[in-house]
């Protein structure tokens, strides 16, 4: 009698056993997966949150068409590849009555064609910001004001670039080649982008490393290896946490700049949590505190009425239509694979 009360007792509890939990695998950028914000959805849903992180729009690329659509579930592709990857069929177009909080986004960053493709959209703008320049404000007497700084020789070996286009497309302005359509820096011609290299081979000296990961960034400053660099608000955020002496600007030639977009991948077998995902992470709460950890601007503009005055300012959110008169959002850029050839050769180059 007590064995069969012991065995149906085991098999009440097997189910209970095996229920895993679900896991919700990302590739996204450094800062997009922080427990300051993924915990509550992780309690809210009973499931994990893995993250995976990449350093550049091109090793997502390749990572999706090299089969990985199926390993991960959440993308946040920038504006310069959203377009192919919703094209490619590599993500899922979008049920926006699932994602509420769509609405609220901001109807200018939501009405860009980037993640639409015959009428169905496929990505939900997720936070946007600049490749500012940033340097230690205790190696210039002055801020510098244009990216021209770089190729100062007092900065030998004490400069960085980002290892991807931008730094393609920073050189393309130097030489005034987003005058008068800055749309031009996505579709340079080969003439154009031989010059590019030779500006770009001229650095060379300067660069103590091209930084690949925001992390690696931060740590450079961090060791007093280098003073001035292109980066992102989320390096400028973890220098000032640590209190080091960093400065962040928009220099007089302009910069580029990025809209992430949250996509759900075609091969995803956990599209219902997918969505609850992308739904939090565009809430106005949720938004605020992704704001916290990587200085980006939100896509959901209600997210201002968590901020202090100051966060507001910090992030532009006063004065929105002027300060991305400064940001040339990143296009798709037909002739990629000649951008990556142009660029491959300046970082092969002795």
């Amino acid at each position: 009698m007590c064995r069969r009360i012991l065995i149906l007792l085991l098999l009440a509890l097997l189910p209970a056993c095996s229920k895993k939990t679900p896991t919700l695998n990302l590739l996204v950028w450094e800062g997009y997966a922080d427990p300051a914000f993924v915990r509550a959805f992780e309690e809210q849903n009973h499931c994990k949150v893995s993250a995976s992180y990449m350093g550049s729009s091109d090793e997502l690329v390749t990572k999706l068409r090299g089969g990985s659509a199926g390993i991960y579930d959440v993308i946040s592709p920038s504006s310069d590849v959203a377009t192919s990857i919703a094209s490619a069929g590599l993500a899922e177009p979008l049920d926006l009555a699932k994602i509420p909080s769509y609405s609220q986004l901001s109807p200018k960053l939501a009405s860009m064609p980037l993640v639409k493709v015959n009428g169905q959209t496929y990505g939900v703008p997720f936070t946007w910001g600049p490749n500012p320049l940033i340097y230690d404000t205790t190696a210039f007497a002055t801020p510098p004001d244009s990216w021209s700084v770089f190729w100062d020789a007092k900065y030998r070996g004490k400069i960085s670039v980002w290892d991807e286009l931008s730094t393609v497309y920073m050189a393309a302005q130097i030489l005034g080649y987003d005058k008068p359509d800055p749309n031009q820096l996505y579709n340079l011609s080969d003439e154009q982008l031989e010059a590019v290299k030779k500006k770009l081979l001229e650095l060379k000296p300067n660069l103590r490393k091209m930084w690949a990961t925001g992390g690696e960034l931060t740590n450079l400053f961090q060791n007093h290896e280098v003073v001035a660099a292109m980066g992102w608000p989320l390096m400028t955020n973890q220098l000032r946490s640590s209190n080091f002496p960093v400065g962040e600007t928009i220099p007089k030639e302009n910069t580029t700049g990025w809209i992430d977009h949250l996509m759900i991948t075609a091969g995803s077998e956990n599209k219902d949590l997918a969505y609850k995902f992308l739904e939090y992470m565009v809430q106005a709460q949720t938004q605020k505190k992704v704001t916290d950890v990587t200085g980006y601007a939100p896509a959901n503009a209600n997210a201002a009425q968590y901020m202090t005055a100051d966060e507001v300012k910090n992030l532009h959110l006063d004065d929105v239509d002027n300060y991305q008169k400064r940001i040339y959002f990143w296009q798709n850029v037909p002739r990629r694979a000649k951008y990556n050839e142009i660029w491959n050769e300046v970082k092969a180059a002795q």
